[in-house]
């Protein structure tokens, strides 16, 4: 018996782990996309066709729907532009200009046939037209009859659009040559969840849409090689690498090809295009792995080696984070850096090995905190970048020998400590588009919410962390959970309370900062008096060594927790009494008399996002 998941063929195990965690009551939007679109290479232009069937799963009457037109943010003028023409007003402390060094004011520059748009030349619901208004990078449609609940709309579409120079994610002919990135490519609905509508302005931030299946014809001239999100479902008439082997490929004559893609439960769909890919794959567990590169003298040495290092990266995903759903993924060269998209990613790929594989793991790691759990990145970015960030260092850490002994985080640790540093920091809780900076945005993003996580390990233990991972991707898989949603399932896990940790750590500004303020003798023991000079309060690790060399763990459940982690590690450990959140300073009481200690340290693991450090150890002479 198998269970079919995504469009894969899962075995019947995955049932019997998936039912340990139940899903969530919680309602989703559904979509169902036909597209058929015929891309002119000669103009960079595309005329498309769109049906959408909308499955309206809310409680509520539906008034009116929002799609966005992402292309329309490439011209001059547009909230793109001028949103990074004025960050770039602003100096960072190292004296650098605040823009995306790819954005810039290039879209200032930008001459009517370089531009990007997206025009919706008629809409109709259940095919009725329907009137509608188109402020850059949204389109509302005020509806001649409501959508109720549990009921179903069908809308007809036709569009053209023009595709823009490479500048942000999508675009024609990047600065490694291939032609066509065709990211946020057609007009898409906008998600509308439990908080309403969710008509976000394209300003060069994050995504949120509604899962659906998608059924796409992409016409194109005869030499162009795509690879995208989905299954091609005509792939002896394609060849390129799609054929089953030893298929005698049968093209339709003319000068164009037709390829059709399906994509089953996927909330986008990207594709890319070039006449000189190579295309390449490989076997990855229950999946097949492809790889579309521009080969040259450095391509064709970096991109077989990724291939062949996919399928080890995979066993430890697999085993921390979850397995993957479909039966196919893409790495295509393409873009501007590293993009996710379900199904596939659009990649740098000139670089060097390591540069190339760590995108690549980037990239492919949102599949599981963007593609399947699928956060709102606009509201919740750190949920998305930062937990895709701390899988990724993991992952890299634990399949690279020569860097398994290094922290995997690191990095995100001295990332968090030059943003507290800088005076640009933001509580996490910012909506990704209201950032002061791009420095404080992705910095917060991506490293604070990488040290979110591997600080968690710290306060619950990480093999409690660990395993809600996995809890958190069984129960959550497909639904948008929120960040509380997240705590919940790492409180279900550990037994603890959480609450607090999300409350300071995300919404405020408060930072850690514990030292050991005096140590004394009392009775014949030694005494620490451990102070919290910072306004978050944490539980404490405490190490003692004593001069024969012997090490003992003290540890200080923080009251707000209402219990304590497990032990880790061999080490011995004294669990002392909870400290309350409301008193600044802790004595410990040590066992042993002052003449026979060595060396005290807060924090032995590093994992406390504390501040300042440098109080947080004492060598004793």
């Amino acid at each position: 018996m198998k269970l079919s998941i995504a469009g894969a063929a899962l075995p019947v195990l995955l049932l019997a782990v998936s039912g340990l965690y139940a899903q969530p009551d919680r309602w989703q939007q559904r979509v169902n996309y036909t597209m058929d679109v015929k891309m002119n290479v000669e103009t960079n232009r595309l005329n498309g066709k769109q049906r959408l069937e909308y499955s309206n799963n809310s409680p509520d009457t539906l008034y009116k729907v929002f799609y966005h037109l992402y292309w329309n943010a490439f011209q001059p003028n547009s909230m793109m532009d001028v949103r990074s023409r004025e960050l770039g007003k602003k100096a960072l402390p190292n004296g650098r200009q605040d823009w995306d060094a790819r954005v810039r004011d290039r879209i200032s520059k930008l001459q009517p046939d370089e531009i990007g748009y997206q025009k919706v030349l008629s809409l109709k619901r259940d095919g009725r037209p329907q009137q509608f208004k188109v402020v850059e990078t949204i389109l509302e449609a005020n509806l001649d009859k409501p959508i109720l609940p549990h009921s179903k709309a069908v809308f007809d579409m036709d569009f053209e659009a023009q595709v823009p120079v490479q500048i942000r994610r999508s675009g024609r002919y990047n600065s490694e040559g291939v032609d066509f990135s065709m990211a946020q490519w057609y007009p898409k609905l906008c998600e509308y969840d439990y908080e309403g509508w969710h008509p976000t302005f394209y300003v060069a931030r994050e995504f949120y849409g509604v899962w659906g299946d998608y059924d796409v014809k992409i016409t194109i001239d005869k030499k162009y090689v795509i690879g995208g999100t989905g299954y091609l479902q005509n792939p002896n008439q394609i060849g390129h690498g799609y054929e089953a082997p030893g298929t005698v490929v049968n093209r339709p004559p003319g000068n164009t090809l037709t390829w059709h893609f399906k994509a089953p439960n996927v909330h986008d769909f990207v594709w890319a295009a070039d006449p000189d890919y190579k295309h390449i794959t490989q076997q990855v567990d229950s999946f097949t792995a492809h790889f579309f590169y521009l080969e040259n003298e450095t391509t064709k040495e970096t991109w077989p080696k990724l291939a062949k290092m996919v399928p080890k990266a995979y066993e430890y995903i697999k085993a921390h984070y979850g397995p993957y759903p479909y039966k196919q993924y893409s790495f295509i060269q393409g873009g501007d850096g590293g993009m996710e998209y379900p199904m596939a990613t659009l990649i740098m790929g000139n670089g060097k090995m390591s540069g190339l594989y760590g995108v690549a793991m980037h990239e492919w790691m949102h599949t599981w905190y963007q593609m399947m759990l699928g956060t709102n990145e606009s509201l919740y970015p750190w949920m998305d970048e930062g937990f895709t960030s701390f899988a990724e260092d993991n992952v890299i850490h634990n399949t690279i020998d020569s860097l398994q002994a290094e922290n995997a985080q690191a990095g995100s640790y001295n990332g968090y400590f030059a943003l507290v540093r800088s005076g640009l920091e933001e509580p996490m809780s910012t909506h990704s588009d209201f950032f002061d900076t791009n420095f404080g945005y992705s910095t917060t993003a991506y490293a604070k919410g990488a040290v979110f996580l591997e600080q968690l390990g710290y306060i619950i233990g990480t093999q409690n962390r660990d395993k809600g991972l996995l809890r958190y991707y069984w129960t959550w898989r497909f639904k948008h959970p929120n960040a509380n949603d997240f705590i919940r399932v790492m409180e279900k896990e550990s037994g603890l309370q959480l609450d607090w940790y999300r409350m300071l750590f995300v919404n405020t500004l408060k930072h850690i900062d514990y030292g050991i303020d005096t140590l004394y003798e009392k009775n014949g023991k030694a005494v620490v008096r451990l102070r919290r000079i910072g306004d978050m309060p944490m539980p404490i690790d405490l190490m003692v060594t004593t001069t024969n060399g012997s090490k003992v763990l003290h540890y200080i459940p923080l009251s707000l927790m209402f219990g304590e982690k497990p032990q880790e590690g061999n080490t011995k450990r004294i669990t002392h009494e909870w400290w309350a959140w409301t008193h600044p300073t802790y004595d410990v009481e040590l066992g042993v008399p002052l003449r026979e200690l060595s060396l005290l340290e807060i924090d032995p693991s590093q994992r406390m996002a504390d501040i300042d450090r440098y109080n947080n150890m004492i060598k004793i002479q």
